[in-house]
């Protein structure tokens, strides 16, 4: 049996913006699209400017989103896809302008979360059949292929970055931006509205967003899903600019022989992580928190909180194996469990205040018409 995320998953964390809009006054004009992108749908909702207005506003973010589904995608042709061709060379190589600020920005969340987030492993969820839509390996990778590859050691560390030039000391390497391109995309997005006059937003690309503003003064309300993979657990409410992702072990995976194997892949051990259902993350950047509710994930219940710490993570979420909800008070303070005598929860010493995290730096500039395209 072969499941993903699919048109369920968004159906229901797209929830998450409808409890938004209805803490909201209906006051202020309110305009929504909806689109595709990485894989997903992407949702707009934009408050306070009218319909024309909006449509303009909305043509852009899809154009910008278009852009960086082309040039970031990690199989298909393209500028990323360039780079991967590129890389076992061992030769120094220009690399494209859209590409660059991921790899830069990889290394550094490599590097804060001790390598348990590495986008470098895409080979390890080619072999497992992840780089597909349609996720199924065929048969499952052989333990020889898997430790041959992990024995590799690929991490960011490995590529070598001198102004515009890359090159890579590890053939082994491939990048697979899966884990931090949806949220550098929505930081982009976010950034873009700003410049267009927007103040009062939220991108929620399948359930991950960052939400911005508020509506007549009233905060986003955003519902976090269950670690079952349907229905809500609870909702937490925003505080002006936050991001909140979810990693979760129902999102991408397949059974074989009445086992599990999801996307989320242990670069120590180059099979899918284990001992966690769920990882909740709210931080300033999208970015961060993508990456950060991976790195968790793979963390696990007894190391979650160290990996925090390093990332500059002020708010998590982790729900084990056994349903055990692990938090840090901070992040109990702020969630509102829709049945609290359901879960036994597990709190942590408190996370030290995060970091300020710059936002990412822009890219060569997005195109405002016509087709996606690198320069």
């Amino acid at each position: 049996m072969i499941c993903s995320a699919g048109a369920r998953f968004l159906l229901l964390l797209v929830s998450g913006v409808a409890l938004a809009l209805s803490a909201c006054s209906p006051q202020q004009p309110a305009g929504t699209a909806r689109f595709l992108a990485f894989g997903t749908l992407i949702d707009l909702t934009v408050i306070g400017v009218e319909d024309r207005a909006f449509d303009r506003i909305s043509a852009a973010i899809q154009n910008d989103f278009a852009y960086m589904h082309k040039a970031w995608h990690a199989w298909d042709p393209g500028p990323l896809g360039r780079v991967n061709q590129l890389l076992p060379s061992g030769k120094p190589f220009a690399v494209p302008p859209s590409v660059l600020p991921l790899i830069e920005t990889g290394k550094q969340l490599a590097e804060d979360s001790g390598h348990l987030f590495n986008p470098a492993i895409g080979r390890l969820i080619a072999l497992w059949g992840f780089h597909s839509e349609e996720m199924d390996p065929g048969s499952l990778p052989s333990a020889e292929e898997v430790e041959r590859l992990v024995r590799a050691n690929p991490r960011m560390s490995d590529l070598i970055i001198e102004g515009i030039m890359l090159r890579c000391t590890n053939p082994a390497v491939q990048l697979d931006f899966g884990g931090l391109g949806k949220g550098y995309g929505i930081d982009l997005a976010i950034q873009h509205l700003r410049e267009l006059g927007v103040e009062n937003a939220i991108v929620n690309a399948g359930g991950d967003l960052r939400a911005i503003g508020s509506r007549d003064g009233h905060p986003w309300r955003i519902a976090i899903r269950s670690p079952t993979g349907s229905g809500v657990i609870g909702t937490l409410e925003t505080r002006r600019d936050e991001s909140v992702f979810t990693s979760g072990n129902y999102e991408r995976y397949f059974t074989r022989g009445g086992k599990t194997y999801h996307h989320i892949i242990d670069p120590r051990t180059g099979y899918p992580a284990r001992g966690v259902r769920s990882v909740t993350v709210v931080h300033r950047e999208a970015t961060v928190a993508d990456a950060a509710a991976t790195a968790l994930f793979v963390a696990g219940p007894e190391h979650w909180h160290r990996i925090a710490q390093q990332l500059g993570i002020g708010f998590v979420l982790l729900v084990d194996e056994q349903g055990i909800l692990h938090m840090n008070p901070a992040m109990a303070q702020r969630l509102q469990l829709l049945d609290p005598a359901d879960h036994e929860i597990r709190l942590s010493p408190p996370l030290t205040a995060a970091r300020t995290v710059s936002e990412p730096p822009r890219q060569a500039p997005l195109p405002t018409s016509g087709p996606a395209q690198e320069p």
